[in-house]
């Protein structure tokens, strides 16, 4: 039976006046002059105005009623998140003296603060990422024989070497280079950055030197790539090698290790990272900190020099000019500064490949949209049970919150706080905090202390934040509170990450699922549910699911794959960073059951290429006709919601169907009929052409695309094709170029 709604009355200001006015002539016959400008008439409208506000009152009922179910439940709405990002000091001096910028140093765009997140040591110096591309051999009969020259003079048969042309990234908008580096198809599967001096070059190489005595930090942004040779890039916190194909995933370990390692400690790492030597070959250099996991996402990645071979550190000439980047030698980098040094990494044997680099950049940093807060008198205790005390600032982060009771009258005594007060005991100094809302709550005197009467609370610092204003576009952050000075710092790309805090109508829709599970995750529908926090569109749970083997029949491991809300650089692809994996595991890992293995995965992508031949009616535009069958078949292969066959985004391991997109594209308007759809599997070396079957943890991601009016062409034919990654690496050789 269902439950009936209950009927609350909503009659407005017109509808009681004419209730009013209709009961004159039953009550009142001798009435008769019912017109507005009767006294009587005015007193009418003035009763009907406040029964209005009456009813109006009224029909509130039902939300007070489940606010108050929220409160009692102790569901409150998910704080806001954070922006992340990076940012790049520069040294405004000309004397070459490095400046230590120290983690939690403010920076801000206008009155937007963000809170720095590594140590940085800003040195007069600049980055430059190259990458020694595979190419052909130079169809010019000139250059040709300039090529071969070259391998006569390395003693190297033309079956050896391996053309390459170097790549350089693009350092500011406007300045010439690649917008992606890309470092797949590199021969030597070698990133190289030249560090360049920008100012007196003598001290940085000292042995008592800044580059002896603290890391180089260097930023990279990178963009998703999608899976070769069965490998699968995903940007989560750590890596651990797994089995081969095996997915990387954020679990506890993740969450547990600390972002940035101390200063004297090497951290694993998935890249060999080399420094070249003035007297030839590379030395290993130290990793202290990456937050890039392997460059395969945005962030730092902190390097310590030797300090006892500093002076060595430079590089090397060549013994012949046309001999410059043959071999395990730099690339030639022409027209640019000479390099005081280079940096090289590589990945190490069963490592997954690095992402495709965006941007480069040194004395950089990670930064986080927070402000910090320091103390605030909160109020006085009053020996009430749950007493509840507002701090100045809503949006708290979780974890740093400090709040001190003067219980004695003369020494401050910390109170812990903690997700729930159920646990506590009658002498358990626990509070409970609403991030959200900025508010602490004390116990009822059975489960946790009451605030002592008369006793001064206080908050000893915290930092707060969050919410969309956080994602501010490049170049916004300029300003930078630092005592020494010295430094100008700015953002070289838009920070992101940024979410409002739940509205309240979505709290309350999730009355009848915490009533159901009791904010405990069990079934798989716990799981999906717990795992909408702000910033993720969509999420799905894989039970018996090991991303490491890809078992489907690991007894005991629960797999959550998350969507983020949005994704600019990958509109058709969107891949949750590693921010939001670890918030969402930080939400699910307390309600999880103890014997779960619980791991949080980005979606896997299976690239798929589409082509579609239409016949357009007589009348109708060929070009917007296909521009609106290409926005069909985009939407229709959209693993988020409202997209996707059902609105919910395209189905986990649901084949890709030539027949299925067929039925799509005949609903537009102006199609005739459609010729044929060809679909075809991009993944490996070769186009497969056919419907595309996914694996159960796979979604579709529309790489190519082409919507033709008559017979299509082959799908994912015009699509360049990966290399193999267990090919032998040949002897890079530049390939001369046409000089006018």
């Amino acid at each position: 039976m269902a439950i009936p709604f209950p009927v609350l009355d909503d009659r407005s200001f017109e509808q009681l006046l004419a209730e009013l006015r209709a009961r004159i002539p039953v009550y009142t016959p001798e009435w008769t002059d019912l017109g507005e400008s009767d006294p009587g008439i005015t007193l009418l409208e003035l009763v009907a105005h406040l029964g209005e506000s009456l009813l109006f009152r009224f029909n509130q009922i039902p939300d007070q009623t489940r606010l108050w179910l929220l409160r009692l439940l102790q569901v409150s709405p998910y704080p806001p998140a954070r922006a992340t990002g990076l940012v790049r000091f520069t040294p405004e001096g000309e004397d070459g003296l490095p400046v230590p910028v120290p983690l939690g140093t403010v920076v801000s765009a206008g009155d937007v603060p963000f809170r720095v997140g590594n140590d940085v040591t800003v040195i007069p110096a600049s980055v430059v990422a190259v990458v020694k591309s595979r190419t052909e051999e130079p169809a010019d009969p000139v250059l040709r024989a300039e090529y071969h020259q070259v391998l006569d003079l390395a003693g190297l048969e033309p079956g050896q070497a391996a053309p390459y042309a170097e790549q350089v990234l693009r350092q500011e908008p406007g300045k010439p280079g690649l917008a992606e580096l890309d470092i797949r198809p590199a021969v030597d599967r070698t990133l190289w950055i030249a560090v360049q001096p920008t100012g007196v070059p003598g001290p940085l190489l000292d042995e008592h030197g800044p580059l002896a005595t603290g890391p180089i930090v260097l930023g990279f942004a990178t963009a998703a790539v999608e899976p070769t040779g069965g490998a699968v890039l995903l940007p989560s916190q750590t890596f651990a090698p797994a089995a081969a194909g095996g997915i990387t995933a954020v679990a506890g370990p993740a969450i547990s290790a600390p972002r940035a390692a101390a200063p004297d400690r090497a951290v694993d790492s998935t890249l060999i990272w080399e420094v070249s030597l003035a007297t030839g070959g590379y030395l290993p250099v130290t990793v202290v900190r990456d937050t890039t996991t392997g460059l395969r996402a945005t962030g730092t990645v902190a390097l310590q020099l030797p300090p006892l071979r500093l002076p060595d550190v430079g590089t090397l000439p060549p013994a012949e000019d046309d001999l410059a980047g043959v071999r395990d030698t730099p690339p030639r980098l022409d027209g640019q500064p000479p390099a005081l040094f280079w940096l090289r990494a590589f990945p190490r044997a069963g490592a997954p490949e690095v992402g495709m680099l965006t941007w480069a950049g040194i004395n950089v940093a990670d930064v986080e949209q927070v402000a910090e807060a320091t103390g605030e008198l909160l109020g006085v205790g009053q020996g009430l049970s749950h007493q509840e005390l507002a701090l100045v600032n809503g949006a708290v982060v979780p974890g740093t919150l400090r709040v001190e009771v003067r219980e004695d009258g003369v020494h401050w005594q910390e109170w812990t706080i903690v997700d729930s007060l159920a646990a506590g005991g009658r002498d358990d100094r626990h509070l409970l905090l609403d991030a959200a809302a900025g508010r602490v709550q004390c116990g009822d005197g059975l489960r946790g202390r009451v605030l002592p009467t008369g006793a001064p609370v206080r908050a000893a610092g915290y930092r707060h934040g969050g919410g969309v204003r956080g994602n501010v576009a490049a170049g916004a952050i300029q300003q930078v509170t630092l005592d020494t000075g010295g430094v100008s710092v700015s953002n070289p790309l838009p920070t992101s990450g940024g979410e409002d805090a739940e509205p309240l109508a979505r709290a309350l829709e999730r009355i009848p699922g915490e009533l159901a599970r009791h904010d405990r995750a069990v079934t798989a529908g716990d799981f999906r549910e717990l795992a909408m926090i702000p910033g993720v569109g969509r999420a799905e749970c894989l039970p018996h699911f090991d991303p490491a083997t890809r078992d489907l029949e690991a007894a005991g491991v629960v797999t959550v794959m998350v969507w983020p809300v949005r994704d600019p650089r990958h509109p058709d692809a969107p891949t949750a960073e590693a921010t939001l994996l670890r918030g969402v595991f930080e939400h699910l890992d307390p309600r999880r059951l103890v014997t779960t293995e619980l791991y949080v995965v980005p979606p896997v992508y299976r690239p798929v290429a589409v082509s579609v031949g239409i016949v357009v009616k007589t009348g109708y535009s060929a070009i917007g006709v296909r521009r609106w069958a290409e926005l069909v078949v985009h939407q229709y292969l959209s693993p988020l919601p409202p997209f996707g066959p059902e609105g919910a985004g395209w189905p986990l391991g649901r084949r890709v169907h030539g027949p299925e997109l067929e039925a799509a594209v005949l609903q537009v308007a102006g199609v005739e009929y459609v010729e044929a759809v060809l679909v075809a599997d991009t993944s490996g070396p070769q186009p497969v052409p056919g419907t595309v079957e996914l694996h159960p943890w796979e979604v579709p991601a529309l790489t190519a695309l082409s919507v033709v009016a008559g017979p299509p062409p082959p799908a994912g034919s015009g699509a360049p094709q990966p290399l193999d990654p267990d090919a032998p690496a040949p002897v890079p050789v530049p390939v001369p170029k046409d000089e006018c």
